[in-house]
């Protein structure tokens, strides 16, 4: 049987089939916001600083951030990916983990996904970082993980053993698929600026996942001049790891070297420890670092940390943490808090 439409019934029919294309568009496209706020209470006091003081910080166990990410299926199991994510101190309500630091300074990227993996361009979150974050207790921690403050904050030692932020700008990175627990990451980026002095950087690592048992491992190599704080102008860190859990124990290691060619090396080791107690989680890191300067004696930092994990929710947790540094000919320091961390 046949049906004749009038004008207003072809109006509906289109009107209906605009509405399933949107549907069908919005089905293959998708924009989240998200993030995680983390705020202390306590002091935090590094070897050979002077005086003390109680306050009130920001990421206390992880550096609190926003975000928004979204893809949009382009068929064939493509997919166009984008990431905006930005670092603030919850205690001052002001943008950036430092001042200074960029708006969108966790990353910012645009790029693609699909079965090759995942290609992205802007700034990316450099994978040696992700291998020092993943093997340790305490993970992306900058105040309480030993591991991760002996690579990227100055001290009483001098500059940071790791002459860059925890993501690069003007950077493609390559990400693989994961197979048979295997994957990796390639990061390249340069100056942008045509003569100047510094170009090529990189970052890589590889990661394994499987079972009770993964490990990693990771290079980088920064030869952009404007990056540095510590007299180089070209830096190479090597760094792997490994984690074993048995039962409610989960065990840590890393070992880290920094070459600069000022001729300062570093090494750094970590090992630590979770264990599930109750509800909760007890994390437990010592972290050293060996630092032979070009000119003078050799230089030694020790921390030690202790913290624990108690959930509320899937979203919501309460955490005490105490670290304790010496350093070389300098007076020790003791850092203490609890805090609170949720999810969005």
């Amino acid at each position: 049987m046949k049906m004749k439409l009038r004008g207003g019934g072809r109006r509906w029919t289109v009107a209906l089939v605009m509405l399933a294309f949107g549907a069908m568009a919005h089905a293959q496209s998708s924009v989240s916001l998200y993030g995680l706020a983390d705020a202390f209470v306590g002091e935090v006091h590094p070897a050979g600083a002077t005086g003390n003081a109680w306050q009130v910080g920001s990421g206390g166990m992880t550096t609190s951030y926003w975000g928004m990410s979204g893809s949009e299926s382009l068929g064939g199991g493509l997919k166009a990916v984008f990431t905006l994510e930005s670092f603030y101190r919850i205690n001052s309500g002001q943008a950036g983990s430092f001042p200074g630091q960029s708006f969108f300074g966790r990353n910012a990227f645009a790029g693609l996904s699909g079965h090759f993996g995942e290609v992205t361009l802007g700034r990316n979150t450099a994978p040696l970082f992700v291998s020092t974050l993943l093997f340790n207790p305490f993970g992306n921690s900058f105040v309480f993980s030993p591991i991760v403050v002996h690579s990227y904050l100055d001290s009483a030692m001098g500059a940071a053993s790791l002459q860059s932020d925890t993501a690069i700008d003007d950077s493609v990175q390559y990400q693989t698929p994961e197979i048979g627990g295997l994957s990796g990451a390639l990061l390249y980026s340069n100056a942008g600026v045509a003569g100047h002095a510094g170009q090529a950087n990189y970052s890589a690592n590889l990661l394994y996942f499987a079972g009770p048992f993964s490990a990693t491992a990771a290079v980088q190599t920064l030869h952009t001049a404007s990056l540095f704080l510590n007299g180089a102008t070209a830096q190479t860190a090597w760094l792997i790891g490994g984690a074993y859990r048995f039962g409610a124990i989960k065990l840590y290691a890393q070992y880290e070297r920094v070459e600069n060619n000022s001729h300062v090396t570093d090494d750094s080791a970590q090992v630590g420890a979770s264990a599930r107690i109750g509800p909760g989680s007890l994390l437990a890191s010592w972290a050293g670092t060996r630092r032979r300067p070009a000119v003078g004696s050799t230089l030694r930092w020790s921390s030690v940390a202790l913290g624990y994990d108690y959930p509320l929710s899937k979203r919501t947790d309460l955490y005490a943490a105490w670290r304790y540094d010496a350093i070389t000919s300098v007076s020790s320091g003791n850092s203490i808090g609890a805090g609170i961390r949720m999810k969005f």
